[in-house]
């Protein structure tokens, strides 16, 4: 059976105080909407729509960039969550099969729960309805069911002191088929407290139809919404632990583990060493055996196994480490290509090159990348040695196994086995230092006096 997503998007979210969409917070470095997206891609959806509201060219603009194929709909007033849905009536003409409704701001829905809902509706169930127990059911909807045959859901605001000490609580998430859900959209009504047109009346509509509904739970933490920026903080904080325990499983050393904060799509081999407070930006592939030191900042980069980065390094977006090269304590690579067994070991800024295998930086190394319009290349050669405090002015060439003095500012390229030697000629004044330092002496007393 063919399935499609409809994932809501549309709510401001007033109780983040902010001028953005709800579903645009990020967390992990990607935005609520995609990590809402992530989940529901697990079943292979056959159309994807999004439903955007406030703030909707941005929405449209994050659902694209990660999903080109997502088709993004308005709903220009904001009525309810059952008017949201039927917002994709058009999107979905045609298709035939099982839709799943998703929201932006709930991020952490498991694929595994995704399948039993559809395997519920295989099963039989024309509605199915997603229900966790929580822990403060608070302003949950509740879901009044025996055993899994659900009866109805009633929102918080409208349900009696009897139903409101339920706990079985609605997540919002529902699957039925595509004509079925719709027909059953055509007949809710406004008739309640916010005189709104709630989605989850389509249980007691199904019922009263002669439907069958079914309820599938989950734990709480995988419905967990984003209303406020405490809620982002927490779903931060969630999304890290379940990180964490992911990579350690799969075979990486996390010394510290809470104080290793990853993004959204970081790759992490095994036989990986994480030491404590590194942080992680989009884009990071770690293979397997590489070693992260204390204290760096990786984004946009791969580091092939062997490699050891850091403490206090930061890589930068473009940065590729071959096997076995060293990036040392306060040393920024930038979009560079650092070969086999290359070593970058101390304070310098490697930007817009390509370091050849077993090359050495000495300390202090600048590649001059920018002339305030345009960026250029440095090429170092394999083996080359590159003497502390060399600032390389490029587009400029260092050879295979050449040399800088160090010191040097070089313009020119170097050919390989040549040593370059950029700077002025040293000359020493006998007994100039003493007679300075005297009349600097001299110079102060008489001010004081």
């Amino acid at each position: 059976m063919p399935t499609a997503l409809i994932v809501l998007a549309a709510g401001r979210g007033s109780r983040m105080l902010s001028d953005r969409a709800k579903v645009l917070h990020e967390v992990a470095h990607a935005p609520l909407l995609a990590h809402a997206l992530r989940a529901g891609e697990s079943i292979a959806p056959e159309r994807t729509v999004i439903v955007a509201g406030h703030d909707g060219d941005a929405v449209v603009a994050a659902a694209r960039a990660h999903d080109p194929g997502a088709v993004v709909v308005r709903q220009t007033e904001q009525l309810g969550t059952a008017h949201a849905v039927a917002q994709a009536r058009d999107a979905l003409a045609g298709f035939e099969g099982d839709v799943i409704v998703l929201y932006g701001d709930t991020p952490f829905i498991r694929p595994a729960t995704l399948e039993s809902m559809l395997a519920a509706r295989t099963a039989g169930a024309d509605v199915v309805v997603l229900g966790f127990e929580a822990a403060d059911p608070g302003r949950y909807g509740r879901l009044v069911a025996q055993g899994d045959r659900l009866e109805r859901i009633v929102e918080a605001k409208d349900a009696s002191a009897e139903e409101l000490s339920i706990r079985l609580c609605n997540s919002g998430v529902i699957a039925a088929d595509a004509g079925v859900l719709f027909s059953l959209l055509d007949q809710v009504g406004c008739d309640n407290a916010a005189g709104e047109y709630y989605l989850t009346d389509i249980i007691a509509l199904a019922r009263a139809g002669r439907m069958s509904a079914r309820l599938v739970t989950c734990p709480e933490a995988e419905t967990m919404g984003v209303n406020t920026r405490a809620d982002l903080a927490a779903a931060e904080a969630a999304f890290q632990r379940r990180m964490r325990d992911e990579v350690m499983a799969t075979g990486a050393t996390l010394t510290a583990p809470e104080t290793v904060f990853f993004a959204h799509d970081t790759i992490v081999g095994h036989d990986v060493v994480i030491e404590p407070n590194v942080v992680f930006g989009p884009g990071v592939t770690l293979e397997d055996g590489a070693v992260i030191r204390a204290f760096s900042h990786l984004e946009g980069c791969r580091v092939a196994g062997a490699c050891v980065v850091g403490p206090y390094a930061r890589l930068r977006p473009g940065t590729e480490l071959a096997r076995g090269a060293r990036v040392g304590n306060f040393v920024e690579v930038k979009a560079a290509r650092i070969a086999a067994g290359a070593k970058l070991n101390h304070l310098s800024y490697v930007g817009d090159a390509d370091v050849g295998a077993r090359a050495n930086i000495g300390a202090g190394t600048i590649t001059c990348n920018y002339d305030g319009v345009f960026k250029h290349r440095t090429e170092i050669g394999a083996e080359a040695f590159i003497g502390s405090n060399t600032a390389l002015v490029a587009p400029v060439r260092v050879g295979a196994g050449a040399m800088t003095g160090s010191g040097s500012v070089v313009t020119e390229d170097v050919p390989d086995g040549a040593l370059a030697l950029g700077r002025a000629k040293q000359i020493n004044k006998d007994g100039l230092a003493a007679r300075l330092m005297a009349r600097l002496r001299m110079a102060k007393t008489r001010e004081r006096n």
